[in-house]
């Protein structure tokens, strides 16, 4: 616990630093947004292009903290809170890296975002699945269908299958940076068809649940 805490107090401290360093160089108008294409297409006054993800990561921490000892199912998420912290670790570096880029590229080093997005969701996708299928039964992280809510078997079944589809969209969406003009694609498409997929299997997954239960 203490690592986790020590962990994240050190990524939230150096978002906030880097926008502290940064911010007397910055322009009054900042660029904070790009399309598929690598196009900036969205600005944001210089204070909040500055401080607008860090405010974000402060408010994503806190509920991340929040989370385990809300849910109803608590006890569950205790089983796997090591890969639950881990993971808010992670996507708190995640956004770190966001910010880094749109911090840089105001400052005038154009790093790309196709470049940068592909490989941290990619990252994030690949330790996602891990966390997944480590995951029990709650009502805050996981395939949460009416189905996999409903069972553990179910619940168990999908999230083992699961699991290894967001590991592999992951490694799809690093491949992505090699290919920065379809970056985007590499991205949404594979994370869409493995949740398109993920629930169907649930809904099915339940009915074969229900017919053994019924035999």
């Amino acid at each position: 616990m203490k690592g986790f805490t020590a962990l994240s107090a050190a990524l939230l401290a150096l978002a906030f630093l880097l926008s502290l360093i940064a911010y007397p160089y910055l322009p009054e108008i900042v660029a904070s947004h790009w399309n598929a294409r690598g196009e900036v297409d969205g600005y944001l006054p210089k204070f909040w292009g500055a401080f607008l993800v860090p405010l974000m990561m402060v408010g994503l921490y806190l509920l991340f903290l929040a989370i385990p000892r809300i849910d109803p199912l608590k006890e569950n998420i205790m089983q796997f809170l090591r890969y639950y912290q881990a993971f808010t670790v992670l996507m708190l570096f995640f956004m770190l890296i966001i910010h880094a880029q749109v911090t840089f590229w105001n400052l005038g080093f154009a790093i790309s975002s196709n470049v940068v997005l592909p490989v941290s969701s990619g990252m994030l996708f690949i330790y996602l699945g891990l966390l997944i299928s480590k995951a029990k039964r709650n009502w805050f992280i996981g395939i949460r269908t009416p189905w996999t809510l409903s069972s553990d078997a179910v619940w168990d079944k999908t999230h083992k299958i699961s699991g290894r589809l967001f590991i592999l969209a992951g490694v799809l969406s690093l491949i992505g940076a090699l290919l920065p003009e379809y970056a985007f694609l590499f991205i949404l498409l594979p994370l869409l068809a493995v949740a398109f997929y993920t629930i169907t299997y649930s809904y099915f997954a339940y009915q074969e649940e229900i017919k053994r239960f019924k035999g």
